[in-house]
């Protein structure tokens, strides 16, 4: 016996050492120090500002997590992923510090009484500004804190703990004195368990002829078990909870969505989800029912009960039918307002009007009222003071946003805006918004039916020049008070080699405006900058001693990698063969001079679909924004000695009635040319040497060009889709099914062309991708079609990851395999098994 028990061990050591590398599981690799300097680097904070502009809170963000904390126990339930043991969300970047700045130069403040480790999140000012509350998630369960600003200190709230499986656990009620939250029954028992034997098959049917054609959904409910889990870890009871902890229940215990109180604090609307569960659409699907509690947690009003929504069309312009979205009013004190689509919630019904938007007020007996018909999708409203509020509509197809203001005390409605969302240029921005009596957004209205719009981006023909004007809603004239780098009329202290960007008003009045400051060497700073009062010369606010105050700067966070200062940034601009305008940004090493010659160039982009020639190439970026080494796109390969072409524009346009899509493989083939050709004619960029990149859409992409050109020496696709028969009802922004369009599908699917693959191609994949349409069998079987070829190409899977990949142990890996891939095919290619030479830019195979 003992022979025998040796004889199979031995057996076992051969069959191992036996195993072909292709199938053998590697530990994680660590790349070169100045990639993996990315990873491991400490996050910058983020911030928070009062409404009141008054105090300034630092939130310290928690570094990536390890691959063991990824790995902990997770259920994927009804398009959720929860962790059973906190019942909350799993996969969750928590925020490990608080700080408080009073504005604008009070010193920053440590809050005490913080948990010990801190996990912290929900982060919600109170109504009247005098308080923070959120969240920690322990081992074993959610708590809700809330600090004092005044003393700096923060406690537990209570002994309840939270749910956070359907979104977020609490939220104040306008006292400021108490909390509506979402909390695990007391009575909720022992978990069941995971039913492993089946009572029987697990069926779907569809009876007479309805259409449902849903995306490719995942993390779906299975079977009856599954059913169990989802309902024991998301039910949860309304409670309303002191600041002394004292909580008493309101209505039953359910799969309660979301519960919020009214402006006001005397009712409370809750959305609770019910049977008959789907096994084909994610919980936000089933049949919900919307309820009116009063405060003291008896039921008013039940305004509606809405079934399963199965059948939803599959467009960004479909909705469901029957009432939708149910939502406060901000700017009084309890009214309820709602969406009902008036063309069955299908795009391809014609119809004047897609959507009606009724009212009912408290308490709640009267029949709703009608107060706005929109011809497109209503998206809601920006309430105002009660006689002014901004209504916005758009619909996809046409690429086309309506805002229009409306007055509430007749709904009578006129345009403001009616435009094309793909002109960046003739983006207006986002209005000011301030916290109304009850603490709620509304439009920050000044004289003469005036209000201030921010826009963060600020695209224009020069580059990205983010801006703040004055818009007059009753003429539409709109007046520029500030824009970056010094395009404005009226643009104090705005450096030319400056990128600012306005994040908030502080004080309309006074003109105060929080923004960013960054160059590409110095790291994004918050500053205050004093704009100028309407009729006076711009920028003169003085201090006592008479000089001019423009900006004081808030926050000093540090330099994230001071040691890639240097590198060289430069925004491209250049013509693809058919005239449309692209752009892109050129990377170069530190130091790198023209005469050292041209460089192993990586090339990384996302396509986008326009209808509109002219909009598809629009300038965006600028080069006067901080150089972002981060580790998730191509620029960190700057480090390695290689040109970069970041953000290559990709457009693919289809005017009138084209399909963009029509002629997607061209396109896409042209205008990666054209990057090359312009790197080229700058004497940087190596036409021998080029490699691709993308993520997601743009690993699609990737495919696509080392499948329909040869333009490159090799190619790394992460998460992507390849097979457009497995999305079938339409993928990206393609609204044409595969039974409408079979040859745009099969032309458009790299895994149908794997025969033309002649390019070394990395693939990399999360094994647990629950991103629509990605699945990770997407990758594996491209990967087995190409090596059924005889391709040069790698699948790597990474454990537990999404489609995008979080674990500090996963990055590096991901790191050191994309740089290995790149050196030894772009930087340094060797023939490979097919006899591949050096390619040459230009022609399709």
């Amino acid at each position: 016996m003992r022979y025998s028990l040796l004889s199979t061990g031995c057996l076992l050591l051969v069959l191992l050492g036996q195993t072909p590398d292709s199938l053998r599981a590697q530990s994680y690799q660590t790349p070169p120090k100045p990639l993996a300097d990315l990873v491991t680097v400490s996050p910058t904070p983020a911030v928070s500002v009062s409404g009141k502009g008054d105090y300034l809170l630092i939130l310290e963000r928690a570094a990536n997590p390890t691959i063991a904390e990824l790995s902990q126990p997770e259920l994927k339930l009804a398009g959720l992923r929860m962790n059973p043991a906190t019942n909350g969300l799993s996969r969750t970047i928590f925020l490990t510090g608080l700080r408080l700045k009073k504005l604008p130069a009070g010193q920053e403040v440590v809050f005490s009484g913080l948990p010990t480790p801190a996990q912290l999140g929900n982060v919600q000012w109170s109504p009247d500004e005098t308080k923070i509350a959120f969240t920690n998630t322990t081992d074993s369960r959610i708590e809700l804190y809330v600090a004092d600003l005044a003393t700096a200190t923060a406690r537990r709230v209570g002994d309840l703990a939270l749910n956070g499986v359907l979104g977020t656990p609490f939220h104040w009620v306008s006292d400021s004195q108490s909390f509506i939250v979402k909390a695990i029954p007391v009575s909720r028992g022992a978990a069941p368990a995971m039913n492993r034997v089946p009572q029987g098959p697990t069926t779907q049917e569809n009876v007479g002829g309805q259409r449902g054609q849903a995306p490719t959904y995942q993390d779906l409910l299975k079977n009856p078990s599954d059913e169990q889990q989802f309902v024991y870890f998301a039910i949860s009871q309304v409670m309303r909870v002191g600041l002394d902890g004292l909580a008493r229940p309101m209505g039953q215990a359910g799969l309660v969505m979301t519960a919020i109180p009214s402006p006001d604090g005397r009712f409370v609307m809750t959305e609770t989800a019910h049977t008959p569960f789907s096994y084909l659409v994610p919980v936000r699907r089933f049949p919900t029912r919307t309820d009116v509690f009063s405060i003291d947690g008896t039921l008013v009003k039940t305004l509606a009960d809405i079934p399963l929504q199965e059948s939803v069309p599959y467009s960004p312009d479909g909705a469901p039918t029957g009432p939708r979205n149910y939502t406060w009013r901000d700017d009084v004190p309890a009214s309820v307002y709602y969406t009902e689509a008036q063309d069955k919630g299908d795009p391809k019904v014609k119809a004047d009007i897609r959507d009606k938007v009724y009212l009912i007020d408290a308490p709640f007996t009267a029949q709703p009222k009608e107060i706005y018909a929109a011809s497109s999708r209503f998206r809601g409203f920006e309430w105002g003071d009660g006689n002014t509020a901004l209504a916005n509509e758009y619909w996809w197809q046409s690429r086309k946003v309506i805002t229009k203001v409306v007055n509430p005390t007749n709904w009578q409605a006129t345009t403001l805006f009616d435009r094309s969302n793909e002109d960046r240029y003739g983006d207006p921005g986002d209005p000011d918004m301030k916290h109304n009596q009850f603490g709620r957004p509304v439009l920050n209205l000044l004289p003469n039916n005036e209000v201030m719009m921010v826009n963060a981006l600020g695209a224009s023909p020069k580059g990205d020049q983010p801006f703040v004007s004055v818009l007059n809603l009753a003429t539409r004239q709109s007046r520029m008070l500030w824009r970056s780098g010094g395009a404005g009329p009226s643009s104090p202290g705005a450096d030319a080699t400056v990128f600012e960007r306005p994040i908030t008003v502080l004080d309309a009045a006074k003109g105060l405006v929080l923004t960013t400051r960054e160059t590409p060497d110095e790291n994004p700073n918050y500053f205050i900058r004093t704009l100028a009062p309407k009729g006076k010369k711009a920028g003169l606010v003085r201090r006592s001693d008479g000089s001019a105050v423009v900006l004081t700067q808030i926050t000093t966070f540090p330099h994230p990698y001071p040691q890639l200062k240097g590198i060289q940034k430069q925004q491209l601009r250049y013509k693809r063969a058919d005239g449309v305008e692209l752009s892109a940004t050129l990377y170069l090493p530190a130091g790198y001079k023209k005469e050292q010659g041209p460089l192993p160039t990586f090339l990384w982009a996302y396509p986008a679909e326009f209808k509109d020639k002219e909009a598809a190439g629009q300038v965006s970026g600028s080069p006067y924004q901080f150089n972002r080494i981060n580790y998730w796109g191509a620029a960190a390969f700057v480090t390695m000695g290689y040109a970069i072409l970041d953000n290559a524009s990709i457009p693919i346009v289809g005017e009138g009635d084209k399909e963009p899509n029509d002629t997607y493989v061209e396109q896409l083939v042209s205008s990666a040319k054209a990057a090359i050709d312009e790197g080229v004619r700058l004497g940087v960029v190596d036409s021998t040497k080029v490699g691709v990149g993308g993520h997601s859409y743009g690993a699609f992409m990737t495919a696509n060009l080392l499948s329909n050109s040869n333009l490159f020496r090799a190619g790394i696709a992460r998460s992507g889709a390849y097979n457009r028969t497995l999305t079938p009802f339409g993928f990206q922004n393609e609204q044409r099914s595969y039974w409408q369009a079979p040859d745009i599908y099969n032309k458009m699917s790299p895994f149908m062309n794997a025969d033309k693959m002649k390019t070394p191609l990395l693939l990399v994949h999360g094994e647990a991708d629950n991103n629509t349409g990605t699945f990770p069998i997407q990758s594996e079987r491209y990967y087995n079609a190409l090596k059924g070829f005889g391709a040069t190409t790698k699948l790597v899977l990474l454990p537990y990851e999404s489609h995008g990949y979080t674990a500090k142990e996963s990055l590096l890996h991901m790191l050191w395999e994309m740089n290995g891939w790149l050196d030894a095919y772009v930087k340094n290619p060797k023939p490979t098994a097919q006899g591949q030479a050096p390619a040459k830019v230009g022609g399709g195979k």
